[in-house]
């Protein structure tokens, strides 16, 4: 029997997010973060994690969701995504991480198909957790997206 899928779910703004478990890295409380100039809104800046530095992004406004303070459960989750051409350590702020779990089926519904554009968004899929909707993450795209945003920032 295959083992099932394995999620980090991620608290933001009252909604249940859910990152793959493979490509996580470590979990990290909220750590001083150095600005960068000119930098987007939603690039926080960079945080050192043991010797190298890394960009941390804030995903609530990476998402489009409005900014938030820091509280105690806020957490900087540090992913690490290996592609053909590179290998990308970034860090997500989040306001909280619940748990590393399976989703209550092995198949994710794909995202609603509400606009065309939007179909192309950064969802990868919506599960339930517990009867709840947990949307999954697609972190590639999500990543590609904001690189492109950067560029056209810069």
């Amino acid at each position: 029997m295959a083992e099932k899928a394995q999620y980090v779910t991620l608290g933001l703004d009252g909604e249940l997010f859910a990152a793959p478990i493979a490509v996580v890295q470590e979990i990290l409380d909220v750590q001083p973060i150095a600005r960068l100039p000119q930098a987007p809104a939603n690039l926080l800046g960079m945080t050192d994690v043991r010797g190298e530095g890394i960009p941390v992004l804030d995903l609530r406004l990476t998402l489009g969701l409005a900014a938030a303070a820091d509280t105690q459960n806020t957490r900087i989750v540090v992913l690490k995504l290996v592609t053909p051409s590179r290998t990308l350590t970034v860090g997500l702020r989040t306001d909280r991480v619940y748990e590393v779990t399976v989703l209550d089926s092995d198949t994710l519904d794909p995202p609603p198909n509400v606009t065309g554009a939007w179909r192309e968004h950064v969802v990868a899929g919506i599960g339930r957790r517990n009867g709840a909707f947990v949307t999954v993450l697609d972190l590639d795209r999500l990543l590609t997206q904001n690189e492109r945003s950067l560029a056209s920032a810069a």
